[in-house]
Order: structure tokens, then sequence, then C-alpha cells
């Protein structure tokens, strides 16, 4: 369960690098949304090829669709709710933060990152790390990280907070992972896992729609697909590894 802990942290920990690199330099918006772009292609590519895949092994075909509806649900209902507190423009570079509510863009920051905590938790259980979930989730959190930061401080946020909230997130993933290792800490319960696969790629995907390729195309426009048909097959490459 530790090392659960510590690669659920780690994953998190592209957030305080990127808001290291925003309050230190000045990263140009088309950087982040590539980043961000190639970050949704490799989450995508994870969800095809680790949780449905695997969660197809052991589980009906219905059933996993099932489950993928339910993690979508429960994530949008989520970012819906949060959206209306305050949460909305947690991702936006322009400083439209300044509008919104501190308690809910940190919030709003934790619900993005707690499906895939999760399931690196679930990677870990399974024998070791995803090369690719990992870094599928480096690179998309990485420019959320330089992204949300970049508008914070345009907002007026000081450092220290910035990088106070971005360490609670890493403390969160990381209790997200160490519980997917938890509950699903037995082997034999291929149900089990079969569900929090399919909820999971759910969250995922519907967190990739509404978080990552909204803010990407506002930058790259026509581009944006390329980026994301590169990050896809990146993850199918290290999907052999």
């Amino acid at each position: 369960m530790g090392m659960a802990f510590v690669w659920g942290a780690v994953g998190a920990s592209a957030l305080l690098l990127g808001a290291v690199i925003a309050y230190v330099g000045s990263p140009s918006q088309r950087f982040i949304a590539i980043v961000m772009a190639l970050g949704a292609g490799l989450l995508i590519g994870s969800v095809s090829f680790e949780l449905i895949d695997d969660a197809l092994k052991v589980e009906e075909v219905a059933r996993v669709g099932v489950y993928t509806l339910i993690g979508a649900g429960v994530f949008t209902l989520g970012n819906w709710y949060l959206d209306r507190r305050g949460a909305g423009g947690r991702k936006d570079p322009t400083g439209t933060q300044q509008d919104g509510s501190p308690l809910a863009i940190v919030f709003g920051s934790i619900l993005d990152g707690i499906p895939e905590s999760f399931v690196l938790g679930l990677t870990v259980l399974q024998g070791g790390v995803s090369v690719g979930l990992l870094a599928g989730i480096l690179l998309s959190n990485l420019p959320e990280g330089m992204s949300s930061s970049a508008g914070l401080r345009i907002a007026g946020w000081p450092r220290g907070r910035v990088f106070g909230m971005w360490l609670a997130v890493m403390a969160v993933s990381g209790i997200s992972a160490a519980l997917g290792y938890q509950i699903l800490g037995d082997p034999t319960n291929d149900a089990g896992a079969a569900l929090a696969q399919g909820f999971a790629a759910g969250a995922l995907l519907a967190m990739v729609a509404d978080a990552l390729l909204p803010e990407s195309y506002k930058v790259e426009r026509a581009f944006t697909g390329s980026w994301v048909a590169v990050g896809f097959a990146v993850s199918l490459m290290l999907t052999s590894l």
C-alpha cells in the first residue's frame, strides 16, 4: 500500500512542477496546449489498452460498458457541481480564476486527480505501475499545473498558496492510490477489479473531454487532433514495454 501511495503522489507531482514552471518562467499558451493534447492522447490510450482491455478479460462487455457510464456520470456530476460553485475556470491560463472560489478550485483539482491515482494504485496491485498510464498522468498534469498556476498568478494568488494547493492535491492523490490498492487488495476479486477499471475509465474519459481537450483546442484549433493522435500512438508503444 505504501508504494501505491508513493506512485499516486508521483503522478500528481507534475502539478507542482507545472506550478514552479509557471511562476519561475513564462510557458507559452501553445506549449501548454500541445502538452495537454499529448497527455489527453496518452490517457485515452491507457483507458483503451489497459483499463477496458483488462476489464473485458474477466467481465461481460455490457457490464463494463455500464461501469464506464457510471464513472463518467459521477465525474460529470461532480464537475458540474464544482463549476457552479466557482471552479469552472480552474485550468484557464488567462486568469479567470479571479472570479472563482478558491475552495472550489482546490476541490476541482482534487476531483480531476482521484480517478487516475486510484487506477495507479490498482496497477501496483497487479504487479507494477503501468508505464503508459503514469506517462499519461504526468503529461496531463504538467500542463494543468502550468495553466492553472499561470491563471492563478494573474488572478493574484501568492506563490505559497498555489504551491500549498498542489501539495494538498498530491497528498489526496497518494491516499486515493493507496485506497485503490487496499480496497481491491484481494487478487481473486476479478469482478471488483473490473468494476474499478470500468468506473475509472469512464471518469478519465469524461475528465479528458471536459478538462483537457477544450482548453487545448482554444489554442491549437485544427492541430489538436493530431497531437492527441501522437499521444495515443505513444501510449500504444508504451503498452508493449
